[in-house]
């Protein structure tokens, strides 16, 4: 007994195989970026950000580069997967819905690899 509808079965649509995973996805980077983002608000407030030396030493340490990166990559994935769902739901038009979610992976993808190159070059540089 299949569990596909009459309707389905003469589209040829059918489950995609990602729902869960994507679903969970979305919640486990949900939970990381709440510890992640009051561990970025808390160390702002608290005066690393004065200057860029006092940046510069405060992410030379392994843990606070190390927790500022995952923040970064945490966040990209949650955005990326959140935007998704949103295009996916909203936009009907299937060329701009394509284009819509390789430039929204794209642009994340940049992002990323920009904010993480710059959180090395600041690590390293007081090397």
């Amino acid at each position: 007994m299949k569990m596909q509808s009459d309707l389905g079965r003469v589209r040829g649509l059918g489950s995609a195989k990602s729902g869960a995973s994507h679903w969970w996805t979305q919640r486990v980077t949900a939970m990381a970026n709440l510890p992640l983002g009051i561990w970025f608000i808390i160390s702002i407030l608290s005066g690393h950000a004065a200057n860029y030396y006092a940046v510069q030493a405060w992410l030379s340490s392994y843990f606070h580069s190390t927790m500022m990166i995952l923040l970064i990559v945490s966040f990209a994935i949650h955005a990326s997967h959140g935007l998704q769902v949103v295009i996916e739901d909203y936009v009907h038009n299937r060329k701009a819905e394509m284009i819509s979610l390789m430039l929204i992976k794209a642009v994340l993808t940049f992002l990323s690899v920009a904010a993480i190159v710059s959180v090395l070059r600041i690590v390293f540089a007081g090397a």
